[in-house]
């Protein structure tokens, strides 16, 4: 079963935030889906995510092309195909109990700035912590990312 970490987003963005946890993924050996809730939004973020790291490559792809099972980081609004064992939700995306226990580890990121966005937060962390799954919350509200809780 996953550990679901939720990171609050308070001092860098996620364009900002996102290449780092999916390097530390992919450095650890997992395939990676990040799911969102627009297309337009990850098509925005599948722009950025080019660009970051400025001295690297992040290799990844939008779902819907002929190679989805073969990337190793996947941006999609749906359940991953390319046999990520990681799953990053933003924007609100959802994750549920039992996609939790199929994979290695689900990261719920979100806005700190947005309190509907941290309301969701909240409810996904009761949501899944009442069904089993173990949660740490992160906060970079001190600059430094910093375990807040954990249940």
């Amino acid at each position: 079963m996953a550990a679901a970490r939720f990171y609050h987003l308070t001092q860098r963005p996620l364009e900002a935030t996102l290449p780092m946890l999916i390097e530390k993924s992919l450095a650890a050996g997992w395939r990676v889906a990040v799911r969102g809730t627009s297309e337009d939004r990850l098509r925005w973020l599948d722009e950025r995510l080019w660009l970051e790291p400025e001295d690297g490559f992040l290799p990844h792809g939008l779902a819907g092309g002929p190679h989805d099972g073969d990337q190793p980081v996947l941006l999609t609004t749906a359940a991953p195909t390319n046999g990520a064992a990681c799953l990053m939700a933003i924007d609100g995306a959802e994750i549920t109990a039992p996609e939790a226990a199929a994979l290695e580890r689900v990261c719920i990121l979100f806005d700190g700035h947005d309190a509907r966005a941290v309301e969701h937060a909240r409810a996904q962390w009761s949501t899944l912590t009442a069904a089993g799954v173990p949660a740490q919350y992160w906060s970079e509200e001190s600059g430094r990312w910093t375990m807040k809780a954990e249940r």
